[in-house]
């Protein structure tokens, strides 16, 4: 006799139900992305826009389980992105026959134990003195990787070229293919993170953020909680430091992920919405795409006689105002912003 209770039962069956919508628009979007993408998108779009934005989701998706659930801040996202580029390539160059899969798995466990190593000052410390420790791990890093050759496979250029991708039989050496690599590796980023911050080592991390010591109260180990948020953390942004570096750059370089790239991903984790999973895609598409636009728009004013060195500071300082702007109207981020526009709308359209 089946124990499902009967209203679950008729929910499921019902045309009208909520979760058959959602899976239908779950089919519907899966099929755009994953099928019509590929073939429609330009080979512009795919490797300039769609790509960049998908990675740097990611990256800002790591950094919010840290700072947005576990409320421990940080600013060394692009140090553990490429400590995550380079463990992958060395685990891809060294072990060539490591399937790719498993050398970005064992890229992101390495980034990790790094980021738990980095994080033991969250032991001790928090809020402003714990951004300048983790600041401390984008220099080190940096400078690590320039002076010990090893890591770059014993090559002087100080510039590796990507290696050749490959799972299988699949050859990764177009932009749609570099494209869907990046967007399954993501889909499963983020589906993995969702179900870590919907469990009970999310609600930890909750409790710590709103108030560590009610939290060590009733039990919970606080200490554990922060370090496992910086690895899990630094495993996710290991992962797109990897697709960053052979999918988008196609370079492996220290100076690919410099202190701008961490500051980016901070933007992004702030615009979206701290603490929101959704929210790293809107905050991405924003820092990605709002500056293409800008561009766009520029080259009117290039036509009219306007220096192009102007117009570049024009850019900048747009895109400065219109954050500003957006943050104070909305100190949630875009997650929120869209969800109270989507509950206004709801609430007119009842009868």
């Amino acid at each position: 006799m089946s124990t499902r209770p009967a209203s679950m039962t008729s929910a499921m069956s019902d045309p009208r139900s909520p979760r058959v919508y959602l899976l239908l628009a779950g089919v519907v979007v899966a099929v755009v992305l994953f099928i019509a993408v590929p073939v429609a998108a330009s080979e512009y779009w795919l490797s300039a826009v769609l790509i960049p934005f998908l990675v740097m989701s990611a990256a800002a998706l790591g950094l919010n389980l840290v700072t947005g659930y576990a409320g421990q801040l940080s600013l060394g996202s692009a140090a553990f992105m490429a400590v995550g580029a380079y463990s992958t390539y060395n685990f891809v160059v060294r072990v060539p026959w490591l399937p790719l899969p498993v050398a970005l798995v064992a890229g992101g466990l390495v980034t990790a134990a790094v980021g738990a190593l980095f994080g033991l000052p969250a032991l001790r410390i928090k809020g402003f003195y714990l951004i300048v420790s983790s600041l401390a791990a984008q220099f080190f890093v940096e400078w690590l990787f320039i002076k010990v050759s090893w890591f770059s496979n014993d090559d002087t250029s100080g510039v590796l070229s990507a290696p050749r991708l490959a799972i299988g039989n699949w050859h990764i050496d177009s932009p749609s293919s570099r494209y869907l690599l990046v967007l399954g590796t993501v889909t499963v980023l983020f589906i993995f993170s969702w179900r870590v911050v919907r469990s009970e080592l999310g609600r930890r991390w909750m409790a710590v953020r709103d108030m560590d010591t009610a939290a060590s109260v009733i039990g919970i180990p606080v200490a554990a909680s922060r370090l496992l948020a910086f690895a899990l953390s630094s495993f996710v942004i290991g992962i797109a430091g990897a697709l960053w570096a052979f999918a988008y750059l196609g370079t492996v370089e220290p100076h690919g992920f410099d202190l701008n790239l961490s500051f980016q991903v901070l933007f992004i984790v702030i615009i979206g919405g701290m603490g929101s999973i959704a929210g790293n895609l809107l905050g991405a598409a924003f820092i990605v795409l709002l500056p293409i636009l800008l561009s766009n728009a520029s080259g009117v004013l290039v036509h009219v006689g306007i220096d192009a060195g102007q117009v570049q500071n024009l850019q900048k300082i747009v895109l400065g105002t219109l954050i500003i702007a957006f943050l104070v109207r909305e100190p949630d981020g875009l997650a929120q912003l869209v969800r109270s526009s989507i509950l206004r709308v709801s609430t007119r359209l009842r009868p």
